[in-house]
């Protein structure tokens, strides 16, 4: 994680090949016929998801979905969603032979010669909202060289299905926003999911890469919900490996992890400060009903909270995710919005 310099109980196998195959049946179905085809050799209509991203026209008003199809090929380059390019799709046929890489890093001198920065790595990087993306790997390929983004989210109601994320240090940024992630695989070591949306990661697979920290969320007081972990999978790459569930990278952080299988890459006090010890009492970390060798509950930091069966049970997508719009991404997609909502 940089300083602050921001400019603007299924296990692993039920998470795996069936419900891989099953996500992808379901996004075919709700897929039209695509409006793009993106190819690597030269059989679709573009050659990289950019040119694709480019062509999608301004939606209005009872628009449908723009769908960007991308075949399999792996895509070095580096791909900007702008702001005005909301209700849009990318859909690919299978996230282990549909990758979109780059390898930008924080350090890396930029044309004035001075670092890039965190906030400038992103391999993709949507601004848009209304945005889905369906069965694609989005790597960051620069490996332990400090802060380095595969993602980073600007954009609101966007959604992940069945996607591949793959870093070392930050490598999902939420920056603004709610984004429903469903099926996925997020690798990384440190703070690689972190930021101020809000978050919901249903059915997710979680792979510890490294001794560091999952999460740094910095929520900001007044939301109530920042990173939300339902049904998820814990692992990590190495028998060595050690990571606290998150640390604070502002005051009122908040993660919480329902129903979690964890090995034993967890940590046994779970938490960690961040050396802040005034943020043991503003941070909101809480967690029920976590299960494996990680889930060691009674060497827990005491200031971290289990939520009853009832308050957990609460905590569903609607609520954490509905807004003022009543969203449901878990009932049809990013395009799914409530009638009269204004653009």
């Amino acid at each position: 994680m940089p300083k602050m310099k921001h400019p603007h109980r299924p296990g692993a196998a039920a998470i795996g090949a069936l419900g891989a195959a099953l996500l992808f049946v379901a996004a075919c179905c709700r897929a039209d016929t695509p409006s793009a085809v993106v190819a690597a050799d030269g059989s679709g209509q573009f050659r990289t998801v950019q040119e694709a991203v480019n062509a999608a026209p301004q939606a209005g008003p009872g628009a449908r979905p723009w769908v960007i199809r991308v075949k399999p090929g792996t895509y070095r380059e580096l791909v900007y969603v702008q702001r005005e390019k909301r209700l849009v799709r990318l859909v690919g046929d299978d996230p282990a032979r549909t990758i979109l890489v780059f390898g930008l890093y924080a350090s890396l001198p930029g044309g004035d010669g001075r670092p890039i920065g965190t906030f400038r790595t992103p391999t993709l990087w949507i601004d848009a909202d209304d945005f889905e993306v369906d069965n694609l790997t989005i790597a960051n390929s620069a490996g332990p060289r400090g802060q380095a983004l595969a993602l980073r989210v600007d954009g609101d109601r966007v959604v992940f299905r069945n996607c591949r994320f793959q870093g070392w240090q930050d490598t999902i940024l939420g920056n603004r926003g709610r984004h429903y992630f469903e099926g996925c695989t997020i690798s990384g070591a440190v703070d690689f999911i972190f930021g101020a949306a809000t978050e919901f990661y249903q059915s997710c697979a979680i792979n510890c890469l490294g001794n560091g920290y999952i999460t740094a969320a910095s929520t900001p007081a007044g939301q109530p919900f920042g990173l939300v972990f339902a049904d998820c999978t814990i692992s990590g790459g190495d028998a060595g490996v050690r990571t606290y569930l998150g640390r604070p990278w502002r005051a009122f952080a908040s993660v919480t992890y329902l129903r979690t299988q964890m090995t034993a890459v967890v940590r046994p006090a779970g938490w960690h400060n961040w050396g802040k010890p005034d943020r043991e009492k503003t941070a909101r970390y809480a967690e029920c009903g976590s299960t494996g060798p990680g889930a060691a509950n009674a060497a827990r930091v005491p200031w971290a909270r289990t939520p009853g069966p009832a308050e957990a049970a609460a905590i569903t997508v609607d609520r954490v995710l509905g807004g003022g719009d009543g969203w449901k991404p878990g009932h049809g997609g990013s395009a799914e919005r409530v009638q009269g909502q204004p653009e």
